[in-house]
């Protein structure tokens, strides 16, 4: 698996943007039936380890990797 790189993220961030969100889609895409997405803002410095390409990793890991995710996004609360 290629580990994430955020290069285009850290150039958004050092050009002043404040929040940068990754996304990603399940499903079988728009044509073929239904489509859900997401979007979470993360700390590229403190990102949780495994973290990459959804469809590469397991569905066990996945679920494991989400409570950590969601601790670790960004909310308007937590700064």
């Amino acid at each position: 698996m290629i580990e994430p790189h955020f290069d285009v993220e850290r150039e958004a961030m050092a050009e002043g943007r404040r929040w940068v969100a990754g996304i990603d889609e399940v499903g079988r895409g728009p044509l073929a039936g239904p489509v859900g997405v997401a979007a979470v803002i993360l700390d590229p410095d403190d990102l949780p380890q495994g973290l990459g390409d959804s469809k590469a990793i397991s569905e066990a890991k996945g679920e494991a990797l989400r409570p950590i995710i969601l601790a670790k996004a960004a909310t308007p609360c937590r700064r």
